[in-house]
């Protein structure tokens, strides 16, 4: 029976398990692992330990030892004696004084003085991603019992200590892998968005800083010559600068992380349309009818079109109103952005399409089980709609 009864236990063993659950970066789980685990089993010390390909640790996360003291120890470990069993071995390890098995070769002189020592791998199927470690049970049962390692009446892990940090351990992969496939997929995203930025800065930035460079050089050649030209020229030249300004400003606002994890689509972007209707001429509106949550990929995937489509209208359509809507449509969700613009011809969409984004935007949408349909005409604006089937 745990120490605190069989209630308090498993309440115990359930927040653990939550906690893991929710976390997302793999140095959180790890720390919420080792935290969990030395306070379950009421440790005095505990540690984990993600191996590298060199014969060491990529990552060591302590509890129970103060920064100053891990400081003062050195170095991370390398994967040698019991730390190395844990990583090659399937089983648990458990011995009533550490100091005595064969294979201790010694600590630190800052290190803390441990004794009784509980190791358990953390496995994903034939992978070992990282080991528990736990030393010196400050717990002490009235009587003891048969399976204290130490004996009747002394310190020591238990096989109910056992069994529950192998629960432990088989969530602690789980939590481990979902987080480390978290943090593969932000990175690929991330890798796609600046690639993405890159060929758009290519194409804008680049491009007017070019024009700027060779205008700035007609002004120096006109200068003496002919000064009203050469101050035309250099008119030109602010006019540049500033259009580049703007191009970078947009791509850096575009960059700037969504807080769709803490608000959520509708919150994410009434706030990124409130901040466009102050930074720009035209009066920008957002509304929502109150849609349900949406798969992450299509809650990013949507705001990243609302993004470009804005970019559109303000900066090339010459629209003084642009309403951005998003409302239920089926299981899912339609976004809509529409602005009184110029507007173009069908026939021109082919070059338009590439000028505006709307084969990256239709890429977006078809990534996530959506469609992009996109009216426009002379005179008349311009309607971008992204439709969702919700998941």
């Amino acid at each position: 029976m745990h120490p605190n009864g069989p209630c308090t236990g498993l309440a115990a063993v359930s927040t653990a398990l939550l906690a893991m659950s929710r976390r997302l970066e793999v140095h959180d789980v790890l720390r919420t692992i080792v935290v969990s685990a030395r306070e379950l089993l009421d440790a005095e010390y505990a540690a984990l330990g993600v191996p590298d390909d060199h014969g060491g640790f990529a990552q060591f996360v302590v509890d129970g030892v103060s920064e100053e003291q891990w400081r003062r120890i050195g170095p991370l470990p390398r994967q040698h004696g019991i730390l190395a069993a844990m990583l090659h071995d399937e089983g648990a390890e458990r011995l009533a004084d550490v100091r005595e098995d064969p294979r201790f070769g010694g600590w630190p002189p800052a290190h803390p003085e441990m004794s009784d020592f509980l190791g358990m791998p953390i496995r994903d199927g034939e992978e070992t991603l990282g080991a528990l470690f736990l030393a010196n049970k400050r717990h002490t049962g009235d009587t003891g019992g048969a399976d204290d390692v130490g004996g009747p009446g002394t310190r020591g892990f238990t096989d109910e200590d056992e069994e529950l940090l192998s629960l432990l351990a088989q969530h602690a992969a789980i939590a481990l892998t979902n987080a480390r496939l978290y943090e593969r997929s932000r990175e690929l995203t991330i890798a796609e968005e600046r690639s993405r930025l890159a060929h758009e800065l290519h194409d804008a930035v680049s491009q007017k800083l070019f024009s700027l460079r060779l205008t700035a050089q007609a002004a120096a050649t006109l200068v003496d010559r002919d000064p009203a030209r050469a101050k035309d020229e250099l008119q030109q030249v602010a006019a540049l600068a500033a259009e580049a300004a703007d191009e970078l400003r947009a791509a850096v606002t575009e960059l700037r992380p969504a807080a769709l994890d803490e608000d959520g689509l509708a919150a994410t972007l009434r706030d990124h349309v409130r901040v466009l209707d102050r930074a720009h001429t035209a009066h920008v509106t957002f509304t929502c009818d109150g849609i349900r949550a949406l798969p992450a990929t299509q809650e990013e995937a949507l705001l990243r079109v609302a993004q470009e489509a804005l970019h559109n209208a303000l900066r090339h359509s010459g629209a003084d109103r642009v309403e951005v809507a998003l409302t239920r449509h089926a299981a899912g969700a339609l976004l809509a952005v529409r602005d009184n613009g110029r507007g173009f011809s069908p026939d021109a969409v082919r070059t338009a399409g590439r000028h505006l984004g709307l084969v990256s935007m239709r890429d977006r949408a078809g990534g996530v089980g959506g469609r992009l349909d996109v009216r426009s005409e002379p005179g008349a604006g311009t309607t971008i709609e992204m439709e969702v089937p919700g998941g």
